[in-house]
Protein backbone atom coordinates (compact mmCIF):
# COMPACT_ATOMS: atom_id res chain seq x y z
CA UNK A 1 0.00 0.00 0.00
CA UNK A 2 1.48 3.34 -1.03
CA UNK A 3 1.88 5.64 2.05
CA UNK A 4 -1.09 5.58 4.40
CA UNK A 5 -2.90 8.91 4.67
CA UNK A 6 -1.88 10.84 7.75
CA UNK A 7 -4.70 11.13 10.27
CA UNK A 8 -6.14 14.62 10.60
CA UNK A 9 -5.09 16.35 13.83
CA UNK A 10 -7.65 16.78 16.56
CA UNK A 11 -9.86 19.82 16.00
CA UNK A 12 -8.58 21.34 19.24
CA UNK A 13 -5.04 21.34 17.84
CA UNK A 14 -6.23 23.08 14.68
CA UNK A 15 -8.05 25.72 16.75
CA UNK A 16 -5.03 26.27 19.01
CA UNK A 17 -2.76 26.78 16.00
CA UNK A 18 -5.34 29.06 14.36
CA UNK A 19 -5.50 31.15 17.53
CA UNK A 20 -1.71 31.54 17.58
CA UNK A 21 -1.63 32.47 13.91
CA UNK A 22 -4.50 34.99 14.18
CA UNK A 23 -2.88 36.60 17.21
CA UNK A 24 0.48 36.75 15.49
CA UNK A 25 -0.57 37.81 12.00
CA UNK A 26 -4.20 38.94 12.14
CA UNK A 27 -7.06 37.25 10.34
CA UNK A 28 -6.42 39.05 7.06
CA UNK A 29 -2.96 37.46 6.86
CA UNK A 30 -4.13 33.97 7.80
CA UNK A 31 -4.70 31.67 4.85
CA UNK A 32 -6.18 28.20 4.93
CA UNK A 33 -3.09 27.00 3.05
CA UNK A 34 -0.74 28.40 5.73
CA UNK A 35 -2.86 26.94 8.52
CA UNK A 36 -2.99 23.63 6.67
CA UNK A 37 0.81 23.54 6.43
CA UNK A 38 1.08 24.16 10.18
CA UNK A 39 -1.28 21.31 11.10
CA UNK A 40 -0.58 18.91 8.24
CA UNK A 41 -3.92 19.24 6.45
CA UNK A 42 -4.93 20.50 3.03
CA UNK A 43 -6.70 23.83 2.73
CA UNK A 44 -9.62 21.97 1.14
CA UNK A 45 -9.89 19.72 4.18
CA UNK A 46 -9.91 22.78 6.46
CA UNK A 47 -12.60 24.45 4.34
CA UNK A 48 -14.68 21.28 4.60
CA UNK A 49 -14.64 21.61 8.40
CA UNK A 50 -14.86 25.39 8.72
CA UNK A 51 -16.50 26.62 5.46
CA UNK A 52 -14.80 30.05 5.67
CA UNK A 53 -12.21 32.07 7.53
CA UNK A 54 -15.04 33.81 9.39
CA UNK A 55 -16.35 30.47 10.63
CA UNK A 56 -12.81 29.41 11.60
CA UNK A 57 -12.46 32.65 13.56
CA UNK A 58 -15.73 32.17 15.42
CA UNK A 59 -15.04 28.50 16.19
CA UNK A 60 -11.59 29.43 17.46
CA UNK A 61 -13.14 32.07 19.73
CA UNK A 62 -15.75 29.58 20.99
CA UNK A 63 -12.99 27.07 21.75
CA UNK A 64 -10.90 29.70 23.55
CA UNK A 65 -13.94 30.93 25.48
CA UNK A 66 -14.83 27.38 26.48
CA UNK A 67 -11.43 27.05 28.11
CA UNK A 68 -11.75 30.46 29.78
CA UNK A 69 -15.29 29.60 30.89
CA UNK A 70 -13.98 26.54 32.70
CA UNK A 71 -11.33 28.63 34.41
CA UNK A 72 -13.87 31.35 35.24
CA UNK A 73 -16.21 28.77 36.76
CA UNK A 74 -13.41 27.42 38.91
CA UNK A 75 -12.49 30.92 40.13
CA UNK A 76 -16.07 31.87 40.90
CA UNK A 77 -16.72 28.62 42.79
CA UNK A 78 -13.59 29.04 44.92
CA UNK A 79 -13.76 29.85 48.60
CA UNK A 80 -13.39 33.47 49.57
CA UNK A 81 -15.34 36.67 49.66
CA UNK A 82 -17.40 37.89 46.74
CA UNK A 83 -14.91 40.75 46.32
CA UNK A 84 -11.96 38.36 46.13
CA UNK A 85 -13.77 36.39 43.44
CA UNK A 86 -14.77 39.62 41.66
CA UNK A 87 -11.10 40.64 41.60
CA UNK A 88 -10.26 37.20 40.14
CA UNK A 89 -12.96 37.71 37.47
CA UNK A 90 -11.46 41.08 36.54
CA UNK A 91 -7.96 39.59 36.48
CA UNK A 92 -9.13 36.89 34.07
CA UNK A 93 -11.01 39.42 31.91
CA UNK A 94 -8.20 41.94 31.34
CA UNK A 95 -5.61 40.97 28.68
CA UNK A 96 -2.07 40.12 29.70
CA UNK A 97 -0.66 42.74 27.34
CA UNK A 98 -0.52 43.87 23.71
CA UNK A 99 -1.60 41.24 21.17
CA UNK A 100 -2.98 38.97 23.87
CA UNK A 101 -4.22 36.03 21.74
CA UNK A 102 -7.65 35.84 23.34
CA UNK A 103 -8.27 39.55 22.98
CA UNK A 104 -6.90 39.61 19.45
CA UNK A 105 -9.57 37.03 18.58
CA UNK A 106 -12.25 39.23 20.14
CA UNK A 107 -11.06 42.28 18.21
CA UNK A 108 -11.19 40.28 14.97
CA UNK A 109 -14.70 38.98 15.77
CA UNK A 110 -15.96 42.48 16.61
CA UNK A 111 -14.37 43.79 13.43
CA UNK A 112 -16.26 41.19 11.36
CA UNK A 113 -19.54 41.54 13.26
CA UNK A 114 -20.93 44.24 10.99
CA UNK A 115 -21.26 41.73 8.16
CA UNK A 116 -22.00 38.65 10.27
CA UNK A 117 -25.13 36.60 9.72
CA UNK A 118 -27.72 36.02 12.44
CA UNK A 119 -26.21 32.68 13.48
CA UNK A 120 -22.77 34.21 14.02
CA UNK A 121 -24.28 37.11 15.98
CA UNK A 122 -26.23 34.71 18.22
CA UNK A 123 -23.12 32.66 18.89
CA UNK A 124 -21.17 35.79 19.78
CA UNK A 125 -24.01 36.96 22.05
CA UNK A 126 -23.98 33.56 23.79
CA UNK A 127 -20.30 33.98 24.62
CA UNK A 128 -20.81 37.51 25.90
CA UNK A 129 -23.89 36.38 27.83
CA UNK A 130 -21.96 33.75 29.78
CA UNK A 131 -19.51 36.37 31.06
CA UNK A 132 -22.40 38.67 31.95
CA UNK A 133 -24.48 36.03 33.76
CA UNK A 134 -21.51 34.96 35.89
CA UNK A 135 -20.77 38.57 36.81
CA UNK A 136 -24.40 39.34 37.67
CA UNK A 137 -24.64 36.25 39.89
CA UNK A 138 -21.45 37.22 41.70
CA UNK A 139 -22.61 40.81 42.22
CA UNK A 140 -26.02 39.65 43.47
CA UNK A 141 -24.33 37.27 45.90
CA UNK A 142 -22.11 40.07 47.22
CA UNK A 143 -25.12 42.34 47.70
CA UNK A 144 -27.18 39.62 49.43
CA UNK A 145 -24.32 38.88 51.84
CA UNK A 146 -23.89 42.56 52.64
CA UNK A 147 -20.37 42.64 51.15
CA UNK A 148 -21.41 45.13 48.46
CA UNK A 149 -23.67 48.11 48.77
CA UNK A 150 -27.06 47.54 47.14
CA UNK A 151 -26.84 47.83 43.36
CA UNK A 152 -28.90 46.54 40.46
CA UNK A 153 -26.58 43.64 39.62
CA UNK A 154 -27.61 43.46 35.94
CA UNK A 155 -27.15 47.19 35.28
CA UNK A 156 -23.94 47.41 37.30
CA UNK A 157 -22.59 44.32 35.52
CA UNK A 158 -23.32 45.85 32.10
CA UNK A 159 -21.50 49.05 33.07
CA UNK A 160 -18.56 47.18 34.59
CA UNK A 161 -18.14 45.01 31.50
CA UNK A 162 -18.23 48.11 29.28
CA UNK A 163 -15.49 49.63 31.43
CA UNK A 164 -13.47 46.41 31.26
CA UNK A 165 -13.94 46.14 27.48
CA UNK A 166 -12.77 49.70 26.92
CA UNK A 167 -9.69 49.35 29.08
CA UNK A 168 -8.97 45.88 27.70
CA UNK A 169 -9.01 47.12 24.11
CA UNK A 170 -6.44 49.76 25.06
CA UNK A 171 -4.20 47.09 26.60
CA UNK A 172 -4.67 44.63 23.72
CA UNK A 173 -3.75 47.16 21.03
CA UNK A 174 -0.83 48.49 23.08
CA UNK A 175 -2.13 52.04 23.46
CA UNK A 176 0.60 54.13 25.05
CA UNK A 177 0.02 55.04 28.66
CA UNK A 178 -2.29 52.08 29.29
CA UNK A 179 -0.95 48.81 30.62
CA UNK A 180 -2.47 45.93 32.52
CA UNK A 181 -1.35 47.13 35.96
CA UNK A 182 -2.80 50.60 35.39
CA UNK A 183 -6.09 49.11 34.25
CA UNK A 184 -6.33 46.80 37.26
CA UNK A 185 -5.64 49.80 39.51
CA UNK A 186 -8.36 51.90 37.84
CA UNK A 187 -10.87 49.07 38.07
CA UNK A 188 -10.03 48.41 41.73
CA UNK A 189 -10.57 52.09 42.52
CA UNK A 190 -13.90 52.05 40.64
CA UNK A 191 -15.08 48.93 42.47
CA UNK A 192 -13.98 50.30 45.86
CA UNK A 193 -15.92 53.52 45.35
CA UNK A 194 -18.98 51.87 43.73
CA UNK A 195 -19.45 48.76 45.87
CA UNK A 196 -17.56 49.65 49.07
Amino acid sequence: MAGARKNAPPREEVLAVAMEMIAGRGLENLTMAALGREVGMSSGHLLYYFRSKGELLLRTLEWSEGRLGTERGRLLAARGTARERLDAYVDLYVPDGPRDPHWTLWLEVWNHSQNADDDARERQAAIEGAWHRDLVALLAEGVSRGEFRPVDADRFGARLRALLDGFSIHVAIGLRGTDREQVLSHVKEFLDSSLG
